[in-house]
């Protein structure tokens, strides 16, 4: 058969046998939320699309290969029952799952398609298929213009000029935004409507706040005096970066940015044609919304369940006890989760991945935050990975190591590319070596001042040895060894490839493991458990490239190197100044995988990091 859309998990579903762990894992992870899509439309009992958007999320976020896993450990795992559990030992056994083609035969391709237009949810597109008998884009573009869809039940001029809107929208954007995006934008309208003497309180909310790496809209939360609202939303729906008003409302709006929110704004061009949702709450209900708009789905779902069972509700307007509704708590997030016998909980972590549950215990314990200190940015006392003009970067190694001091660091490696690297003007042998006599110099200039470390980010050629010779190596102070080339190769390959470069006595850290750029190449899929062992064993660092493009090891890899015992490196990788603002970024992926300033070698003291160094060469 051939289905009519679905290339993607026909491809997977009907013909391959998949046994690694990368593929098995994402492909089905994609498999349940298409089918989770499909049962959403066909209007399916809310459990069951429920069940299998959380085996999706589970699988997608999963390290370890379920394809070699018996029932019983698939069924320990959080989140699949027995019924995915036997889906999944299907799959890993035949390479096909009937009951998805069958179910995905229900139902045409484009009609799911349409669930990505905003403002578009299952309801409203079951109606566009089933009265309308609309299955695609194209279809749906046409009637929107003969007018023949204003016959549909809640369907008037304005809903479909909206539709007409977030069409066009969705057909030319069609993507997230990266963090580094989204961020620089979300903070820029935080400082322009905190002037606003209205505003008592204000903090953006959703996926930003919960330092995902992609975004799809922004979210802003502001509490105010309800005859304030009015004001409020007139100045937001009015700022210079708007480019179109979705909706204006009293409590509620939407608006899109220009292509380029630039120019006199200072916003950075790439967070343009975002939407931008702003909410307005009573200061008494402020903690509770922003609990709320920030958690995932699942991690709100949890809290729901938790307060419904000691006899309360929780939405966005407080803490309500469910006999009297009388308001518990709802001013801040702490009371909220204290109310719930919680201890408050990182906003990187709302993602139900097991933080209720320690947050339960951390309150049992009296603890006020949930687990221990999750790291900061001032903890971060040293920069391992770095460019200058010798390579591809655009300072001077002085200019880049007073920068590095400028912000705090007591360390600070030079760590120029490889002559692999020939269009980042990679270093030849010589070259290196004329290299690390300047870096001494610096280091030895500045000496009081920062530590300045002789070092290379050195390729991972496709066999898995290293672009300089040992004798070259064994000169520098510190070694990123990196992926660059070859990051179309198969998973076994790969992994064997990294395992072989593990080896090396020179090695200090393992640099962006995949080789992704989000949003533009998936990168390798090594087998990771078998990376980070080795790490383990060696003592060496397994990177997270805190550049917004990278983001690499990405937050579950990252969570599997922390239970595996090892030790993490967060570095900006920066080329030039503006670089180091990235920081953050590694650092919201680290505290989204759990980690402490005891987890990252970039936050060791001068003498613990030498110390540290010096044991990675064996």
């Amino acid at each position: 058969m051939t289905h009519r859309g679905y290339a993607g998990f026909q491809t997977c579903v009907g013909r391959c046998k998949l046994g690694l762990m990368s593929q098995t894992n994402a492909k089905l992870s994609r498999i349940f939320q298409q089918m989770a899509d499909v049962l959403e439309v066909l209007g399916a009992n809310r459990f069951k699309v429920i069940a299998f958007q959380k085996a999706a999320r589970v699988l997608g976020e999963l390290t370890d290969d379920v394809a070699g896993m018996d029932s019983k450990e698939l069924r320990s795992i959080e989140g699949i029952g027995k019924g995915m559990a036997d889906r999944i030992e299907e799959f890993a056994e035949t390479g096909g799952l009937p009951e998805a083609i069958e179910l995905f035969d229900k139902v045409p391709p484009g009609v799911v398609k349409m669930l990505d237009i905003p403002g578009l949810g299952p309801k409203t597109v079951s109606i566009l298929w089933r009265d309308a008998g609309l299955e695609d884009m194209a279809q749906l573009t046409a009637a929107l213009d003969t007018g023949e869809l204003e016959e549909l039940p809640g369907f008037g001029k304005k809903k479909i000029e909206n539709i007409k809107k977030n069409l066009a929208f969705a057909e030319q954007a069609g993507k997230r935004a990266k963090i580094g995006e989204a961020m620089p934008l979300a903070l820029w309208f935080v400082e322009q409507l905190k002037q606003l003497k209205q505003v008592k309180q204000i903090q953006y909310a959703g996926s930003l706040r919960r330092g995902k790496e992609t975004i799809g809209d922004l979210d802003l939360l502001v509490a105010a005096n309800e005859k304030d609202a009015g004001a409020i939303m007139d100045a937001f729906v009015g700022l210079e970066v708007v480019a179109d008003v979705i909706a204006r409302g009293e409590t509620k709006s939407s608006i899109r940015t220009n292509e380029d929110s630039g120019g006199k704004s200072g916003v950075i061009s790439g967070g343009g044609g975002m939407q931008v949702d702003l909410r307005v709450v009573p200061t008494a209900s402020y903690g509770a919304a922003l609990m709320y708009f920030t958690g995932s789905k699942e991690h709100n779902v949890r809290l729901r369940e938790r307060a419904v069972s000691m006899g309360m509700k929780l939405n966005e307007w407080g803490l309500i006890k469910t006999d009297s509704e009388k308001v518990v708590a709802g001013k801040t997030e702490e009371e909220v989760f204290k109310a719930l016998k919680l201890a408050w909980v990182p906003p990187e972590l709302r993602e139900d991945r097991g933080e209720v549950a320690l947050a339960e215990s951390s309150h049992k314990a009296g603890d006020a935050i949930a687990g221990p200190p999750l790291i900061e940015v001032s903890d971060i006392k040293a920069e391992l990975h770095t460019h200058t003009t010798a390579s591809d970067g655009m300072w001077s190694i002085e200019e880049l190591a007073l920068a590095a001091a400028e912000r705090g660091f007591h360390t600070v490696a030079i760590t120029d590319h490889s002559k692999g690297q020939v269009q980042a003007n990679g270093l030849s042998d010589e070259r290196l070596e004329k290299h690390i006599v300047a870096i001494r110099k610096v280091a030895e200039k500045l000496k009081g001042k920062i530590i300045v470390l002789a070092g290379s980010e050195v390729d991972i050629l496709a066999d898995g040895r290293l672009d300089y010779p040992d004798s070259l190596l064994k000169e520098l102070d510190v070694v990123v060894a990196s992926p660059h080339a070859a990051l179309s190769q198969e998973p076994a390959k790969c992994t064997t490839r990294f395992l072989k470069a593990i080896e090396s006595p020179y090695v200090t850290i393992m640099g962006h493991p995949t080789g992704r750029l989000i949003g533009r190449r998936e990168g390798l899929s090594p087998d990771m458990g078998a990376l980070f062992k080795a790490a383990a064993e060696r003592g060496i660092a397994m990177e997270i490239n805190a550049n917004h493009w990278r983001l690499d090891l990405r937050d579950t890899h990252a969570k599997a190197a922390i239970a595996a015992g090892v030790k993490l490196a967060i570095n900006t990788d920066a080329h030039r100044l503006a670089n180091l603002d990235h920081l953050q970024y590694g650092v919201l992926t680290a505290r989204r995988a759990g980690a402490t300033k005891k987890n990252v070698v970039n936050c060791m003291t001068k003498a613990a990091l030498a110390k540290w160094l010096k044991s990675t060469r064996t």
